[in-house]
C-alpha cells in the first residue's frame, strides 16, 4: 500500500502517446502508477520540458506510455525499501527526472498527475526554491553529474576541489545544462571555459565562466587551443551536433584529453586517437534499464545508480 496517510485516486489526467508514432492527447482517465518499492509517487505541481521529450518519439514510445521527465511537487507514498539514509517523507517538496516514455513501465512519465521516481533520482528542494524553478533541474543536474564525475572522470569533487586549477570547456554554455555545467566545475576547482553566441557572454561568465569563445566563429577550436596554451584536457558537449563534435575534438590539447557528449556523436568525427570519446544517457542513474531503441536502450545498471544516490 502507498500509505495510510493518503488515498491516491485510481485515475488521473496525463499526457500519453496514442501509438509508436509519437501521437499525444491529454486523457482524463490515466491509471495512476503503482508505488514500487525502492522508489516514491509524487503529486506534481510543476513540470518542464527537455530537449529529451521531442527527441524521444517516433520508435520510443508505445499506447498509454506517459510522457514526461523533469517534474516537482510532493512526495505522497514512499516505497518499503527506500533507505532510511535517503530521509524522504510523505510531504516533502522534491523534484526529480522520471523514466518517462517507455514502453516497459508506460506509467512512469512525469506529466501527469502523480509520477513515480527512484528514489536514487529524487532531490529535497530548498525551502526557497519554487515548483517552477525545481521542476527544470531534475534530468539538467543528472546530465551534468554523470558528464563531469563519471565520463569526464574528473578530479575534485564539490567539496574537495583540486588544488590546481585547469581548463575544463563547457560546448553550450548558454544552455541549462551548459549553465549548471560551469557552476559544477568552477565548484570543483576548475577554469571553465565555454561557447555561445556574444548575446549571451555576460550570462555564461556570471555563472563562473573564465572565458567564452562565439560558436560561429570559423576559428572558435583554434581561439580556444591557444587560449588555453594547447593544455585543454577536458571537452562536455552540451551541443552534440557535427560541428560541436569538430569543435571539441580540435579545441584539445596535444596530449590528448577526454570528449564527453549528451548524445551519440558520429564515429567518423573522431579524428584523433589521443581523445577518449564517450556520451551519457541521463536516465541511466535510476539502474532499470530502458526499452528505446538502440543506441538508447539499456540494460539494468545497479553500479550507476549507486553512483547516483552517492552524487544526489
Amino acid at each position: 500500500m502507498p500509505s495510510k496517510d493518503i488515498i491516491l485516486p485510481a485515475t488521473q489526467r496525463a499526457i500519453i502517446a496514442t501509438d509508436a508514432e509519437g501521437t499525444l492527447k491529454i486523457s482524463n482517465d490515466v491509471p495512476v502508477v503503482t508505488l514500487e518499492s525502492d522508489a516514491v509517487i509524487v503529486e506534481t505541481a510543476a513540470l518542464a520540458l527537455n530537449p529529451v521529450d521531442t527527441k524521444m518519439l517516433h520508435g520510443f514510445l508505445g499506447p498509454g506510455c506517459i510522457l514526461g521527465f523533469d517534474f516537482a511537487g510532493v512526495i505522497v507514498a514512499v516505497g518499503s525499501a527506500v533507505p532510511e539514509s535517503r530521509g524522504l517523507a510523505i510531504g516533502d517538496r522534491v523534484f526529480g527526472s522520471a523514466n518517462g516514455s517507455d514502453r516497459r513501465r508506460p506509467l512512469a512519465g512525469a506529466f501527469a498527475q502523480y509520477t513515480t521516481c527512484s528514489a536514487s533520482m529524487i532531490i529535497k528542494m530548498h525551502p526557497d526554491m519554487t515548483f517552477t524553478r525545481a521542476a527544470a533541474l531534475g534530468t539538467a543536474l543528472t546530465s551534468t553529474g554523470m558528464a563531469l564525475f563519471r565520463s569526464l572522470c574528473i578530479p575534485g569533487t564539490l567539496d574537495k576541489p583540486i588544488l590546481k586549477s585547469t581548463w575544463l570547456l563547457v560546448y553550450g554554455g548558454a544552455t541549462s545544462t551548459g549553465t549548471m555545467m560551469i557552476q559544477l566545475a568552477r565548484r570543483c576547482g576548475f577554469k571553465p571555459i565555454t561557447t555561445c553566441s556574444p548575446a549571451n557572454f555576460n550570462l555564461v561568465k556570471s555563472y563562473g565562466a573564465e572565458e567564452a569563445f562565439d560558436y560561429h566563429s570559423s576559428t572558435c577550436a583554434e581561439d580556444i587551443r591557444k587560449y588555453t596554451g594547447n593544455t585543454l584536457a577536458y571537452a562536455a558537449d552540451c551541443v552534440t551536433v557535427p560541428s560541436s563534435t569538430k569543435a571539441c575534438i580540435a579545441a584539445i590539447g596535444r596530449a590528448g584529453g577526454r570528449y564527453v557528449a549528451l548524445d551519440p556523436y558520429e564515429e567518423d568525427l573522431m579524428t584523433r586517437k589521443v581523445v577518449r570519446p564517450d556520451w551519457i544517457l541521463a536516465t541511466a542513474v535510476a539502474g532499470r534499464g530502458s526499452s528505446w531503441p538502440a543506441p538508447y536502450g539499456r540494460e539494468p545498471d545497479m553500479e550507476c545508480r549507486v553512483w547516483a544516490e552517492e552524487y544526489l
